[in-house]
């Protein structure tokens, strides 16, 4: 993956922020959300498009655009920067290859450990019993 390039095929939307403001809250659009083509991308290899697609699968439109938002900071430039930092972060723990799981044995103390609690409970109900039900 080409960062550099897949920076450059980013574009950015504008909107009000929600939330707290005071007077500038009507006015400015410090609310920024990043999108990205994942189809139409030269930043991406075709196996890297179909791993992004199947792993962000809830996160893309049905136009094939991935969109993350950011309006955390009260500036849109600090918000822009975020977003992309938030993209680019998506789209790499996407391409991480997942480790595969290794069974371990259980070990003989927690065997032990777990055998010994079976017999304590089974004593405490064995206590519980009265003589009528023998």
């Amino acid at each position: 993956m080409n960062t550099d390039l897949l920076k450059s095929e980013l574009e950015y939307r504008t909107s009000r922020s929600g939330g707290k403001g005071g007077q500038s809250v009507n006015k400015l659009e410090t609310k920024v959300e990043a999108r990205f083509n994942v189809a139409e991308s030269n930043a991406l290899s075709d196996a890297e498009k179909i791993l992004v697609q199947e792993k962000l699968a809830h996160l893309i439109s049905s136009e094939g655009i991935l969109s993350v938002t950011n309006q955390t900071a009260r500036s849109q430039l600090a918000n822009k920067d975020l977003a992309t930092a938030k993209l680019i972060t998506r789209i790499e723990k996407a391409l991480r290859p997942r480790k595969k799981r290794r069974p371990t044995a259980i070990p003989e103390e927690v065997k032990q450990a777990r055998a010994e609690e079976k017999r304590r409970r089974s004593a405490i109900k064995a206590n519980r019993r009265g003589d009528w039900e023998q």
